[in-house]
């Protein structure tokens, strides 16, 4: 059982998991061109994928985007991350998948109009994937100039493997957390989804 192995090994696992879905290497490979500051692969697309692949699904299945997360405190204009965006949209043509990219040192500047509650800066983009709903979901790879997978995942692997789905509240509002897990479990039934604290 994938929970139960050695760091090591789920690191192996997840990644075996993970090559499974070819657009999400294709996504990987071209971002590592793109040469984004602090970047990573990050969210659904990554966790879905192992969930997908653990359940016996196509690794594509049910994956609505893929996500890119840079840092880049220099500018913190909309035009400078749209100029990344535009740039962006260049090299991720032809994919059969919608990847969106984003400037994480920008998100204090709109989250609280979207979800209604302040977000500090962020510090890096470790600080932003650390802030998902789900603890589940706090997951980052990128590659590394000589090709080698660089994984982030602060609340280790045995979540993901275990297809159990765990609130994080400390930053996204409880109504975000019941959203994303709600449609979720309509697309992958066997998830155990763990209650948002009340206390």
């Amino acid at each position: 059982m994938t929970t139960r192995l050695p760091l090591d090994e789920q690191l192996a696992a997840l990644q075996d998991a993970l090559s499974r879905n070819e657009t999400l290497l294709e996504v990987l490979n071209r971002t590592a061109d793109l040469d984004l500051p602090g970047w990573y692969v990050t969210a659904g697309c990554l966790f879905q994928t192992v969930w997908n692949v653990v359940t016996g699904r196509p690794p594509a299945e049910g994956i609505k985007d893929y996500d890119v997360f840079y840092f880049d405190d220099r500018d913190l204009s909309w035009e400078a991350e749209d100029k990344v965006t535009g740039a962006a949209a260049d090299v991720f043509a032809g994919l059969p998948a919608e990847v969106e990219v984003r400037n994480e040192a920008r998100v204090h500047l709109w989250y609280e109009e979207k979800f209604g509650v302040p977000c500090a800066p962020y510090t890096s983009t470790e600080a932003a994937i650390d802030s998902f709903a789900a603890t589940t979901c706090c997951l980052g790879v990128r590659l590394t100039p000589d090709g080698r997978w660089r994984v982030y995942a602060p609340h280790g692997l045995s979540d993901v493997f275990g297809l159990v789905v765990r609130p994080n509240p400390v930053l996204a509002p409880r109504t975000v957390y019941e959203a994303k897990t709600a449609r979720w479990r309509r697309q992958w039934p066997e998830l155990t989804v763990l209650e948002w604290p009340t206390a």
